[in-house]
């Protein structure tokens, strides 16, 4: 298995671009989230944002290249939004990776899309259907049922949105630790505390959800037999247990069978 790109982001108001969308000026962060979700409630009756106010403060990838997988956060814990957008696409020019999310064509990519339009980051290569390369035509990015990203929530769903299923229960039925104490809705009260460090690990520990599912997937599918699963298996316990990090360590003691 070489080049695949498991990713997955995580974010927090855009309070900047509320204000200027609702008026907010002169209100603190604070004050001016709380004021967007208010309105959101009213709006829809929830308290979830439009995608294009959701600003990145973390993304986490597992990267299987040539014989090693490596995960890890992009940029450094005080790296601002746009330097983190920029490396995500760098990776996708530099290795153009087989992208997997879990519900990344719903929320993580459209979220990317819209950060890059604010900051104008370039990504030639993400953005090509074929004109630039013409294999891209029939393989692409931003193709819903192409395989460059492959959103695990969307395929096992069969695309039908009543099928869908949170990755932390898929996780745990597999035996794999799923959740470990934070959650996505808890993130801006840990960015507000500045506890980025704990949303960053939190962050690597769903994508390593999401890449023990995708090997199961493809096991399903016969792109994998069973001995390679188990390669693929030992192979990640294996980096965990030498990366020697505390929420590593939790992953592998809550990481049951599989």
């Amino acid at each position: 298995m070489n080049n695949i790109f498991v990713f997955d982001i995580e974010t927090i108001p855009d309070v900047d671009s509320g204000r200027r969308i609702f008026g907010l000026d002169g209100l603190s962060d604070a004050d001016a989230a709380k004021a967007m979700f208010h309105l959101r409630q009213q709006q829809t009756g929830s308290e979830f944002l439009p995608l294009h106010l959701h600003r990145i403060c973390a993304i986490s990838v597992v990267l299987r290249h040539k014989d090693r997988v490596k995960v890890w956060s992009l940029g450094e814990p005080d790296a601002d939004e746009a330097e983190l957008v920029q490396r995500f696409f760098d990776g996708v020019d530099r290795f153009t990776p087989t992208l997997v999310s879990w519900n990344g064509g719903g929320f993580d990519l459209p979220v990317l899309h819209y950060r890059s339009l604010l900051h104008g980051i370039q990504a030639p290569r993400y953005w090509d259907t074929g004109g630039d390369d013409r294999d891209f035509k029939w393989n692409n990015y931003l193709s819903r049922f192409h395989e460059r990203h492959t959103d695990l929530m969307d395929v096992l769903a069969g695309y039908q949105m009543r099928a869908n299923a949170r990755l932390d229960e898929v996780a745990t039925m597999l035996g794999f630790p799923g959740k470990m104490g934070m959650s996505g809705a808890r993130v801006w009260d840990a960015y507000q505390e500045g506890d980025i460090t704990g949303i960053r690990n939190y962050c690597e520990t769903d994508v390593l959800n999401t890449w023990l599912v995708y090997l199961r997937f493809q096991l399903i599918r016969g792109q994998l037999t069973a001995e390679a699963y188990a390669r693929e298996l030992g192979l990640l316990r294996d980096t965990l247990a030498q990366e020697n990090k505390a929420h590593f360590s939790e992953f592998l003691q809550h990481w049951q069978n599989g």
